[in-house]
């Protein structure tokens, strides 16, 4: 069942998206970004467990971000990542977005949901403001895909 996520999520929800970024699947987040951006999160819960998670982070004037997209690895390939970003995608319809984008080492997941590769330089800069403080910055190889709402 997907749900907005609370303080209680906050620990888990850290757990789950650094699990994936020591991996090098994402970018890793700080249990202090996580309790400032806990709003943004949805969780997947089975059974009383988080086995999922995902945030649609505001971007810019009508433009969103889905990010810290994680389920975890026994639970991949049944539908919750799907489930997740539909989430995420009903929010920014309902929040008035007319884009969201994702920034991703796995483009053609997301290409499933009718995202686009975009070249980053026709961003605004504001979505790139947590760059500074990434490890791989300046030599980022995640790729921008974008998806038109409206």
């Amino acid at each position: 069942m997907i749900r907005k996520a609370n303080l209680k999520d906050v620990r888990k929800i850290h757990k789950i998206v650094n699990y994936f970024a020591e991996r090098g699947d994402m970018l890793p987040r700080s249990l202090n970004s996580v309790y400032e951006n806990i709003r943004d999160f949805f969780i997947f819960e089975q059974d009383g467990r988080i086995i999922g998670c995902v945030a649609l982070k505001p971007s810019w004037q009508d433009l969103a971000e889905i990010r810290s997209l994680a389920v975890l690895k026994r639970f991949q390939k049944k539908g919750i990542g799907k489930e997740l970003v539909q989430a995420c995608i009903d929010d920014a319809k309902l929040f008035g977005f007319k884009k969201v984008f994702a920034l991703t080492y796995v483009p053609k997941y997301f290409q499933k949901f009718g995202f686009r590769v975009v070249d980053k330089k026709k961003f605004p800069h504001r979505i790139w403001t947590e760059c500074i403080n990434c490890p791989k910055f300046p030599k980022c190889n995640e790729i921008l895909l974008v998806k038109n709402l409206y």
